[in-house]
């Protein structure tokens, strides 16, 4: 076009005969050419769509066919289109991702391969100290030399299917069937496809298709429909986190413990009836869920799909803390300017209700990076729900003197605000090596076959000890196994053994957080005269002793329930805490906490000034020894 002249007035531009008719000719070959191509061209999927009428896009930007699943589009037979799938029925596969999802998102293709969802590293290390013994190589559910520790240097896994001992046969029959390396296709609430797929196409409760495409109506197995969760909802969670620690159920208020499947409501099971067989009943759920929140507005992308480096363990893949968004007894949560068009914030909010905007203040994580959802607005810090929109507004407890008494300093906040703790008590592994169980990392039925049984579980009280990061935490048994193992011939050659655990045969706990918080906190008087928050299990307390009342069926004096005896006055551990820097409170730590039950006669309430202070032991003791104050047992359990 040409420059309107200074000056010149308002009219239609116009092009000199030598520009125009050039532009004339070559718009008109190009309309031809487009028209033309629309006419006579293959639609790419057109094949596709003649038999899968009504099938949901997948999402706005995920339209094709080929593109995912590939085949042959243009195809009008249904063997010439499928033969060269992906899959057939999921492109999103560990076997075919790098051709389908890879080929668009190697980023998060790169950040999952490296995940504890995927790799199972933590889980296959820990059951090897507590059933075998670690063997100093890092095992994962596939063989993998591309990954990278936090440090950055190379880190090489090994393939589970080569770790040929209990522990190896345990993942593969058992554990690995859960997470996203394998299709789950049988299990009732449980079931979820493999790779991607396995949270963003998400399986109803016997994985059936009921979307809106005939030919695929009622199809087993298959996501619920076509149409990709970019956000997944807790069902999603739900399909695996349901056993071992049960978060899931303890999140959103179920609990299957102690019931199988008696009647427990109009002479029915129920009220619903999960995987395994099991009925779920009704307890207080957690409060994050009360209020409308769904797992991934705490857990960021990062928790779940990793962020690039292989971890050993899921304490230090997963980044956030109560404290982020609710502050520490002293400091406020921190939070930082978004500024950069590139950062994950503005990225990952494209999809949310109100997506974040350059210079919004976003709360960090322990891991000092920015939440996607959790932002300051003067001094209120407030959490969009990412599927919902609706905001929370997140209380921060910085300062109150609840929060501040003397002695609390290495408290988790889960140790006083879990309403639950799910514990298995005494559970009976028998591994029947004249049976066939299948292998799922292997792919067949091989020799041994798992079957489980188990004691007692409860919910509360719940004990205590030192977590990895030497802070006081709830613990749960994991694993307190025994083990009985049949040999190939049918005869027994193991009877209720239990594993060996650092070179001695002793029964574990492991750090938790329930995933099942209230507002209200345990009572103190709970907390410090209950030895059963210390780990000593149900018990009666005899003078200087505490006598174990749920015994181990392999001793007659330590509980099964517990880690802790105390004897004539002195404390001594039976059972092991688990993971690195864990440890169960020592005789000095159980001693202190009984002592401020001389307090708590008096002071009950947690805001008095007096938890403020600094505990002096010594005045504690002047106050034993005053005239007419009766003897007491110096390692008693205090105000009992």
């Amino acid at each position: 076009m040409v420059p309107r002249p200074p000056g010149t007035p308002p009219g239609p531009l116009r092009f000199p005969p030598k520009v125009f008719m050039p532009l004339l000719w070559l718009f008109l070959l190009l309309s031809m050419t487009l028209l033309t191509g629309c006419h006579d061209a293959p639609v790419p999927d057109a094949g596709c769509m003649a038999c899968h009428r009504g099938l949901e896009p997948a999402s706005a930007s995920h339209t094709g066919c080929v593109s995912c699943h590939g085949g042959d589009g243009a195809a009008a037979e249904k063997t010439a289109a499928h033969a060269s799938m992906l899959g057939p029925r999921n492109p999103a596969d560990p076997a075919h991702w790098e051709k389908s999802c890879g080929a668009c998102h190697p980023h998060q293709l790169d950040r999952v391969r490296g995940s504890l969802m995927y790799t199972n590293t933590g889980m296959i290390r820990n059951i090897q100290q507590s059933w075998e013994g670690e063997d100093g190589r890092l095992y994962a559910s596939g063989e993998d030399d591309r990954l990278y520790d936090a440090q950055g240097e190379p880190l090489s896994l090994q393939g589970v299917a080569e770790l040929d001992n209990l522990a190896g046969e345990l993942y593969r029959k058992f554990c690995s069937l859960c997470h996203v390396r394998i299709e789950s296709t049988g299990a009732w609430t449980a079931s979820h496809a493999s790779g991607c797929a396995a949270c963003h196409f998400p399986y109803n409760d016997n994985g059936t298709y009921q979307g809106n495409d005939p030919t695929m109506q009622g199809k087993w197995p298959h996501s619920a429909s076509h149409q990709m969760a970019s956000l997944p909802g807790n069902d999603v969670c739900f399909r695996c986190h349901n056993r071992s620690g049960r978060i899931a159920l303890s999140y959103q208020g179920l609990y299957d413990g102690n019931n199988a499947l008696v009647p427990t409501r109009d002479g029915i099971p129920g009220p619903e009836l999960i995987s395994g067989a099991r009925s779920v009943v009704s307890i207080a759920p957690d409060i994050h869920h009360e209020k409308g929140m769904d797992c991934i507005d705490c857990h960021t992308s990062r928790d779940v799909m990793g962020d690039g480096y292989a971890y050993r363990n899921l304490y230090e893949q997963v980044e956030i803390t109560c404290e982020d968004c609710h502050g520490s007894p002293t400091e406020r949560p921190r939070a930082r300017a978004v500024l950069r068009e590139n950062e994950a914030p503005l990225l990952e909010s494209r999809s949310y209700p109100q997506p974040v905007r350059s210079g919004m203040s976003m709360v960090l994580t322990a891991k000092e990076r920015p939440y996607s959802n959790v932002y300051l607005e003067g001094e209120k810090v407030l959490l969009q729900g990412k599927r919902s929109g609706k905001l929370h507004q997140s209380k921060v407890v910085t300062g109150t003197p609840e929060h501040t008494v003397v002695g609390h300093e290495r408290l988790e906040c889960h140790s006083c605000h879990s309403r639950t703790v799910v514990q298995c008590y005494g559970c009976h592994t028998r591994y029947d090596r004249s049976q066939q169980g299948m292998d799922y990392i292997k792919g067949r039925p091989t020799p041994g076959l798992f079957s489980e049984a188990e004691d007692y579980r409860t919910l509360y009280p719940f004990p205590l000890a030192l977590d990895q990061q030497g802070r006081i935490a709830p613990v749960t048994p994991g694993c307190q196994t025994f083990v009985t193992v049949i040999g190939p011939e049918g005869e027994p050659e193991k009877s209720g053994y239990v594993a060996r655990y650092k070179g001695k045969n002793q029964l574990r706990f492991a750090p938790i957080y329930s995933h099942n918080t209230g507002r209200r906190a345990v009572g103190c008087t709970e907390c410090h005269g209950d030895p059963a928050f210390l780990g000593f299990g149900q018990h009666v307390v005899t003078g200087a002793d505490i006598e174990a009342t749920l015994l181990c069926e392999r001793s007659d004096d330590k509980p099964l329930d517990g880690f802790l005896v105390l004897t004539e006055g002195k404390v001594r551990a039976f059972s092991v805490i688990t993971r690195e820097h864990s440890r169960a409170l020592n005789a000095s730590e159980v001693k202190r906490v009984w002592k401020v039950n001389l307090c708590l006669a008096c002071h009950r309430d947690p805001k008095d000034p007096i938890y403020q202070k600094k505990l002096d032991y010594a005045k504690l003791e002047e106050c034993l020894r005053r005239p007419g104050v009766p003897a007491r047992p110096s390692a008693g359990p205090g105000g009992r």
